[in-house]
């Protein structure tokens, strides 16, 4: 078995760093914050996801630098805050794009196996 060497690629991500990854991507920067994130997860998994795990994942994430966030604009109802957009960075598209491949990698030819659908 040849070992790849693995210097210069990024850090896999854990499952549920890559969940929220993949919500932030879908959702866009001007759309992504923890309580859509939450949403986009729940619906596309039927996971129930609880937003403080949401939002340690980004404080993570933002900590290794693969996201960033900032605040938006207020609410438009009367006292309305503002949300905090969530955008991901070079580095974390990257590692998005690592941890995937790995997966897929992995999965291969197993796909009639474990049942997944072509």
């Amino acid at each position: 078995m040849t070992k790849i060497n693995n210097t210069s690629r990024p850090k896999p991500l854990a499952e549920f760093e890559l969940l929220v990854m993949l919500a932030t991507l879908r959702l866009g920067p001007s759309e992504a914050y923890t309580v859509s994130i939450v949403h986009d997860i729940e619906e596309r998994t039927g996971r129930s996801v609880r937003r403080a795990n949401v939002y340690t994942t980004l404080e993570r994430l933002e900590a290794k630098g693969l996201i960033s966030t900032h605040l938006g604009d207020p609410r438009p109802e009367r006292g309305g805050k503002a949300r905090r957009l969530v955008t991901v960075e070079a580095a974390g598209l990257a590692a998005v794009r690592a941890t995937t491949t790995d997966i897929m990698s992995m999965v291969g030819d197993l796909g009639d196996l474990i049942g997944l659908v072509k």
